[in-house]
């Protein structure tokens, strides 16, 4: 089988985790490295990503995640913060970036600064947080399979009391809300469902060629 198959196929939503196992500071660097080079639209990334280890805190955001074991067995919970609303500082610092990075003077950006903001300033806040929400998901699902990729097990949730985390890891204070959470980790030998066969629609189903 292909080798970008054979990890989706490998992968899925771990249920029971291995508490005694954790991952390496070297695998977290990879993973956490695939995740900032991962697409965003304009890329701009109006996002935050907080990685805990602290066991304190996870025990503290079991409760308010439906109580699922995989907040603290997992060895790390990564949790997806999008930005709740923006100005003009995010094309600003964004811009910077870019000038610092590719040795270009700021005024040759003025023309691309001044058209990133005339598209996203004028947006609705509602808009913006949905927008922003959006860009997170792409990094969210580049580090799950980075994650495949090297054999570490990851379990997507997004049952969790948002407003909760925002308050325990606070997140509002910088105008942040929490919007998907990844458990990494490595399944445990007690989850049954590593031995499940993956339910997936047929490619006749979800697939239109035209």
């Amino acid at each position: 089988m292909n080798t970008v198959l054979e990890h989706r196929t490998w992968r899925y939503a771990t249920k029971k985790f291995d508490a005694t196992k954790k991952v390496s500071d070297k695998d977290l660097e990879t993973l956490l490295e695939a995740t900032r080079l991962s697409a965003s639209s304009y890329g701009l990334q109006p996002y935050h990503i907080f990685v805990i280890s602290d066991q304190e805190t996870k025990e503290k955001l079991k409760p308010v995640s439906w109580g699922q074991s995989q907040i603290t067995d997992a060895s790390h919970i990564i949790v997806f913060a999008n930005a709740a609303d923006f100005g003009e500082e995010l094309v600003d610092d964004f811009v910077e970036n870019v000038s610092n990075t590719r040795n270009i003077p700021l005024d040759g950006l003025k023309g691309y600064s001044d058209f990133l903001k005339s598209k996203l300033m004028g947006l609705p806040k509602d808009t913006k947080s949905n927008w922003t929400a959006r860009q997170a998901y792409i990094a969210f699902g580049n580090l799950m399979q980075a994650a495949a990729e090297l054999k570490i097990d990851t379990c997507p949730i997004e049952g969790f009391e948002s407003d909760k985390y925002n308050e325990i890891l606070g997140l509002s204070d910088k105008n942040l809300s929490a919007v998907v959470v990844l458990a990494v980790g490595y399944r445990s030998e007690e989850d049954e469902t590593q031995h499940l066969p993956k339910v997936r629609k047929s490619k006749e189903e979800l697939f239109t060629l035209i």
